[in-house]
């Protein structure tokens, strides 16, 4: 297969902060269109990360349906319109932004004291507005993650002041692909993937896709990397040595054995397939009650049952 490479078609930011990409990825094989373009959508959609603000503390409120006198907006709007401001983020460590106002004014993001590594993508988002002179002083917690997380009734001590907000993590906000057949000059068929990324403005939509294709890498990659759980075992009878399949755990009762050698075996405490393999042929035949037919009947059900093969050098006594 030729070597794939995404071509970018269109790259554009949008007035409300939010950036949209198209790509192209040719010369695919038929079949591989929707193949691709089901995997990344999924991984963009679900697996990025983000960051956004988890939790507030307000000054002198302790509940989500208090008021503050002098601010227009009740707790509630406050906090809802605190979860739509977007944050670029380098780190994935937690850390607290605040701001300190003194009314009367119209609180925006941009209002915001952050920490360096974080930038505001919508610094003139709408929070709050405030006719009278009063103080306003807020904490944010600013967090890492991925998808969306509830708000959670479960505080911690260190955020007993917090009230919990919605978080959506997730950077891209829509994706959208189609595949178009291409025929050359030979009548051949080829496929063509054209993508279309919409992101919230805190990543490009070419490194969001990047991301994507690297984090599919990655999993098929340790996929490869990954070694057989087949444990194997390896005994040695009479000079021969066997290599055993996992069936060590398999109860002897799987065996459909004779009423006689199943009787014999579990009056010998021979429970499993494991105890029975301790055993030599010849020691099996000093059982008692334990002939050679009984041993017979064990060696064809080891091989027919388990591809087990033991050597009958049983010495008639």
């Amino acid at each position: 297969m030729n070597d794939l490479y995404v071509k970018p078609l269109k790259s554009e930011k949008l007035q409300s902060g939010e950036c949209y990409g198209q790509f192209l990825i040719d010369k695919l094989k038929p079949g591989q269109g929707i193949t691709i373009g089901n995997q990344l959508r999924r991984v963009l959609l679900g697996e990025l990360g983000g960051t956004a603000i988890s939790a507030v503390r307000i000054l002198g409120i302790r509940h989500e349906f208090a008021t503050i006198p002098g601010v227009r907006e009740d707790i509630l709007e406050i906090l809802l319109n605190i979860k739509g401001i977007i944050i670029k983020n380098n780190t994935t460590e937690v850390k607290f932004g605040r701001l300190k106002v003194q009314g009367p004014l119209v609180i925006t993001a941009d209002l915001i004291d952050l920490p360096s590594g974080l930038e505001i993508v919508n610094p003139n988002h709408y929070i709050a507005t405030i006719s009278t002179s009063i103080n306003l002083e807020l904490e944010f917690k600013i967090e890492y993650g991925t998808g969306y997380k509830l708000a959670s009734q479960l505080f911690t001590d260190e955020d007993k002041n917090f009230l919990q907000i919605d978080s959506i993590f997730m950077p891209v906000q829509k994706v959208n692909f189609k595949i178009e057949n291409i025929y050359d000059n030979n009548n051949s068929l080829s496929e063509r993937l054209i993508f279309e990324i919409w992101t919230n403005g805190s990543i490009e939509p070419q490194d969001a896709l990047k991301k994507a294709c690297k984090i599919t890498i990655d999993c098929f990659d340790s996929l490869l990397k990954t070694k057989s759980p087949k444990k194997i075992i390896k005994k040695t009878l009479n000079n021969r040595t066997l290599t055993i399949e996992p069936y060590t755990n398999i109860a002897i009762e799987e065996l459909q054995l004779s009423v006689r050698s199943y009787n014999c075996l579990k009056k010998a405490k021979i429970n499993t397939v494991g105890d029975l393999l301790q055993y030599s042929p010849d020691q099996l035949q000093e059982l008692k009650n334990f002939g050679r037919k009984s041993a017979d009947e064990v060696f064809s059900t080891l091989k027919n049952k388990l591809n087990i093969i033991l050597k009958k050098n049983i010495t008639n006594n």
